[in-house]
């Protein structure tokens, strides 16, 4: 992966608050042309450093105002365990997100429906699908203080 300049964090700040910008406004904000600007941009897109861009949809809007967060804990672990349940819940359109992490449980799991029966529906298939007995703890957001996208773009430290 190439290293990150200034420019480049400057690109990545912009994109991230305005993905939709043209590409001659971005290069404007950032103090470059629009050729150099735009293959900036192309080759972070080709080294994956931008992995998309996304419109962000208010989950009232679709009938999803419903956040949950399940820890889960499983009774035996092994790499085999761990690979399906990766499986399972990648699949999975209502969990958002999925982290394996260390600590009292296993998955910290992020799911956004419509109404406390979908809920219990969805843990129900998380619970049969897993191939170990588990343990559940539920979180059910009742209100939501702050959800960030942005990923904080430092500048590039002195050497």
């Amino acid at each position: 992966m190439h290293f990150l300049d200034r420019i480049d964090r400057k690109i990545l700040h912009e994109l991230q608050r305005e993905g939709r910008i043209s590409m001659t406004d971005l290069a404007e904000r950032v103090g470059l042309s629009t050729s150099p600007c735009t293959e900036r941009v192309r080759r972070m897109e080709r080294e994956g450093v931008i992995k998309g861009y996304h419109a962000r949809v208010d989950p009232e809007a679709l009938g999803r105002g419903l956040l949950v967060f399940v820890e889960l804990t499983l009774s035996s672990k092994s790499a085999e365990v761990f690979e399906q349940v990766r499986r399972e819940l990648l699949h999975e359109p209502r969990v958002l997100e999925c982290h394996l992490v260390s600590g009292t449980f296993d998955y910290l799991i992020k799911a956004r429906l419509s109404a406390m029966r979908e809920y219990r529906d969805l843990l129900g298939q998380i619970l049969r699908k897993v191939p170990v007995p588990a343990q559940s703890n539920s979180y059910v957001v009742m209100e939501e203080i702050k959800e960030g996208l942005l990923m904080p773009v430092d500048p590039v430290p002195a050497a």
